[in-house]
Formats: structure tokens, C-alpha cells, sequence
């Protein structure tokens, strides 16, 4: 080799023993290459590999999970508003839970006539009777025929503005319970006057707030004795207990149906219609024309 070549090749640096191993092509061994003996494996300790391989592989492939699922988990771990507000709830609301509670304690201990095994079922006749009085369809069918037979314009105005109070209850009184939509503290299937006078819910009890009504509208435009006032004031307030008794409506239920009459009494009483106006709408509902002309 001349000595500018062998001159060259000390110069570089590549050629220094540790760097050696750079110059080599992959595979190649070098002079300091020892070969390596491959561990022994014997059968027993495969099972323990594989686990051990399949363990690193479930070791690698949590984190991915944890790295795809992040922002699930993120947002998972913060509540929504509504369960902020259930877990946080306000005064009021605090205040309106234990009282629908109490109401429901109540309304299920009151009901001693309601199902078969019922403490008070030997009177469940005569509660299903007096609850029966206060129902929709015996009042208007009694109002219409009343009306009906009835020769005097007096009595004719009379019975009008009966008839359309009791309108006006079933109208108001059905629109709430599609409303509030809640049920019975039994659980009680409405039966077929039921969905005829729209008394399908209990909230709010339908018969409590006729009741007061037609008391009301009694005692207002009928002179009668001191005993007959007292049964009439009896009569509208048993006609709502009935109902708690059988298992209809919760005690909160018939409290709301009698403030509720009260005040369509006072209502029908401020907007009474005149004998003049009732003659017609009585002229108008006959097909009686030739009063009206």
C-alpha cells in the first residue's frame, strides 16, 4: 500500500477501534463480536412467557383505551346540572319534597276502604254511594232533565247558570289533571264515567271541587231550613273524604278540589247570566227559532 494511502487511513477517524463497529455492514461480526447463547427454554416455563407476553400486551394496549376514552372519561367525571341541582337542591325544594311525601304517608293510611282486604270494607258500599253524589254525570243529567220540565223563567235561569258552572268544572278540573298528570296514591284504573266526565287523574279531585261548588250554588239560590244547609255544608265535604277513603285522590288532592270550587262558585256568582240571556241560550239549544225572531 503506498504510504499516502496507509497515511490517509491512520488520519481517519472511522478507523479508530471504537469505531470500528461503524464501518461493519449489518450482521457482520466484528473482532470483539462474541456470540451470544440463546437462553434455554424449557417447557414448563412457556405458560409463564406466554403470560408474561400477554400481560405486556394488555399493559400496552391501557394506556391507548385511557388515551381514546379521555374526553369520555372527562366528561363523565363532571355531573350534569341536574344532577348538581338534585344533589344541591333549594330550600323550596326541600320544602315541596317532604310535603308531597307527607301527603302520600297520609293518603295511603287514610285509605282504610280501599282493596279487598280493606280495614273499614264492611261501609265501602255506602263511601262508593257518597262518593258516587259528587260524580259529573248524575249532576248535569239531573241539571238537563230538571231543566227540561222546569215552566218558570226563574227556574229556567236558575238551572242555566247551574248547568254551565258545572260546564265550567268538568272543562277546568279535566284541562289540571291533563296537566299535572298525577296519579292516585292506590293506583286505581279510571273506569267509564270516569273518562266521560275527564276525571282520569287525581290532581286536582274533581268530586270534592263539584261538591263545593254545587253546595255553594244551592245554599245561595234556594231558601231552605238551618238543617238542610247543615247536610248540604256535610255532604260537600264527605263527597271529598270519600275519595281519600277509597284510595282516589291523595289528601293534598282533595284539599286543592275544594279551594277550586270555592272559587268557581265565586266566579259563576260575579258572571251571572240574566233570565234575557239564558232564554236565548236555551232558544238557541232547542232549535227554537221563533223566540229568537
Amino acid at each position: 500500500m503506498p504510504a499516502s494511502a496507509r497515511h490517509r487511513s491512520r488520519d481517519n477517524v472511522l478507523n479508530r477501534p471504537e469505531f470500528l463497529s461503524l464501518n461493519q455492514p449489518p450482521g457482520a461480526s466484528g473482532p470483539d463480536s462474541r456470540p451470544r447463547a440463546r437462553p434455554r427454554t424449557t417447557s414448563p416455563k412457556q405458560p409463564q412467557s406466554q403470560e408474561n407476553g400477554a400481560f405486556r400486551g394488555a399493559r400496552q394496549d391501557v394506556p391507548d383505551a385511557g388515551a381514546g376514552g379521555s374526553e369520555g372519561g372527562a366528561n363523565e367525571s363532571q355531573p350534569s346540572e341536574q344532577d348538581c341541582m338534585q344533589l344541591n337542591p333549594s330550600l323550596g325544594g326541600i320544602a315541596l319534597n317532604s310535603l308531597l311525601a307527607i301527603d302520600i304517608c297520609l293518603s295511603k293510611r287514610m285509605g282504610v276502604c280501599a282493596g279487598p282486604r280493606a280495614a273499614w270494607l264492611s261501609i265501602n258500599s255506602l263511601v262508593v254511594l257518597l262518593a258516587f253524589s259528587g260524580h259529573a254525570v248524575p249532576w248535569v243529567l239531573g241539571t238537563l232533565i230538571s231543566l227540561y220540565r222546569s215552566n218558570t223563567l226563574a227556574g229556567q235561569e236558575v238551572l242555566v247558570n247551574l248547568l254551565l258552572a258545572l260546564v265550567l268544572d268538568v272543562l277546568t278540573v279535566g284541562g289540571l289533571q291533563k296537566l299535572v298528570k298525577r296519579r292516585g296514591p292506590w293506583g286505581y284504573q279510571p273506569g267509564f264515567f270516569d273518562y266521560i266526565a275527564m276525571d282520569t287523574y287525581s290532581f286536582p279531585a274533581a268530586h270534592a271541587s263539584r261538591a263545593v261548588l254545587v253546595a255553594g250554588f244551592l245554599l245561595n239560590h234556594l231558601v231552605l231550613a238551618v238543617p238542610l244547609r247543615i247536610l248540604l255544608y256535610l255532604w260537600a265535604f264527605l263527597a271529598g273524604v270519600s275519595r281519600i277513603l277509597l284510595g282516589r285522590h291523595h289528601l293534598f288532592d282533595v284539599v286543592c278540589g275544594l279551594i277550586l270550587g270555592y272559587l268557581q262558585l265565586h266566579l259563576v256568582e260575579n258572571v251571572w247570566l240574566d233570565s234575557d240571556t239564558c232564554q236565548t241560550i236555551i232558544s238557541i239549544s232547542t232549535l227554537n227559532w221563533a223566540q229568537l225572531i
